[in-house]
């Protein structure tokens, strides 16, 4: 039995609403001054002006990671080269940009011809064997360093036990600003190593290897001027290329003469081997002639030929390596 009884405070009719949510906020997508929300302005085209400012930033992001790409590329050159394997840097050197060359007609675009790359040195890395020193290719850097900045480098392979003094200096003195490779638009690095045949690497990814003092030749002389348009002209200047190389520098003394008498006739037509116009046809003969020696009796025409070509004065390196 209970101690005492109370009366109801509230009739049993009361009802009670109960919450449903702990605390409510306002929207956060609807838009001040206008009714309009996000939502319906995504629906109808329209691009929310911080996304725009998001993709602008975006994409100069991108292009400044492309730009640094670029140098990063270039800056690994000076690390590694094509031929990596090497044992010791000897030499760099750089021949002032002057005047360019008015032995040459027509004119050459470095980004035509080899390509255009951003922060990146064009880097031509030459092999060649120190019993068979490349005259004509030493010829050839003489002229490119008059039309470019050429960054002139050479390095001796763990293959050569030594290589004489006159071959360590054949690219002229290193030049104080060699280490700054983006004031240069060219790259020239020799290598003396042990290789049967002269080799020539330019891009590892877009070409392969060329081989031969000749077509390494014919590489080079298309930086300096386009070839004849003539394909006959075109055609005796490759030809008188290849009788350098195959017969001059590697022939028989029968071949060497049949030679002599072959250039005693197109000199006594022409001032030049492929016409009226110094070309690579005068540049190997005259190297392949230095290099087999002087004859024993040099026909009058090619006597002339001979001091035309010395009065030029770009065969002064070849001359120099051979004294």
């Amino acid at each position: 039995m209970p101690m005492y009884q109370v009366k109801p405070i509230c009739g049993d009719d009361i009802k009670i609403d109960l919450p449903t949510c702990m605390y409510k906020l306002p929207n956060i997508h609807a838009q001040q001054g206008n009714s309009c929300t996000s939502e319906h302005a995504f629906q109808n085209g329209e691009v929310d002006p911080a996304v725009k400012a998001l993709e602008a930033r975006q994409d100069e992001i991108m292009r400044k990671l492309y730009e640094l790409k670029a140098a990063v590329e270039g800056l690994a050159k000076t690390v590694t080269t094509p031929d990596a394997d090497l044992d010791l840097t000897v030499s760099s050197s750089l021949s002032s940009q002057s005047s360019s060359s008015t032995t040459f007609k027509g004119t050459t675009d470095l980004d035509t011809l080899l390509g255009k790359d951003l922060g990146a040195l064009r880097d031509i890395v030459i092999n060649a064997n120190p019993a068979q020193p490349p005259l004509t290719l030493l010829v050839l850097h003489s002229l490119l360093c008059q039309r470019y900045r050429v960054l002139s480098t050479v390095h001796v392979h763990s293959s050569v036990t030594s290589v004489p003094p006159q071959l360590m200096s054949c690219l002229g003195p290193r030049h104080a600003d060699s280490y700054a490779r983006q004031l240069f638009q060219l790259g020239f690095t020799l290598i003396w190593k042990d290789v049967p045949k002269l080799q020539m690497k330019f891009s590892v990814q877009n070409m392969c290897p060329i081989e031969g003092e000749a077509n390494v030749a014919r590489f080079l002389f298309k930086l300096l001027a386009p070839y004849p348009s003539d394909p006959a002209l075109a055609t005796l200047v490759d030809s008188w290329v290849d009788t350098a190389f195959f017969q001059l520098a590697e022939g028989s003394a029968k071949e060497q003469a049949a030679v002599l008498r072959a250039l005693n006739s197109a000199l006594g037509r022409n001032p030049w081997l492929a016409g009226p116009e110094f070309s690579l046809a005068d540049i190997a003969c005259y190297c392949c002639l230095l290099q087999s020696g002087p004859a024993s009796s040099t026909p009058t025409n090619v006597q002339r030929w001979l001091k035309s070509c010395e009065n030029l004065g770009h065969f002064g390196p070849a001359k120099l390596l051979l004294q």
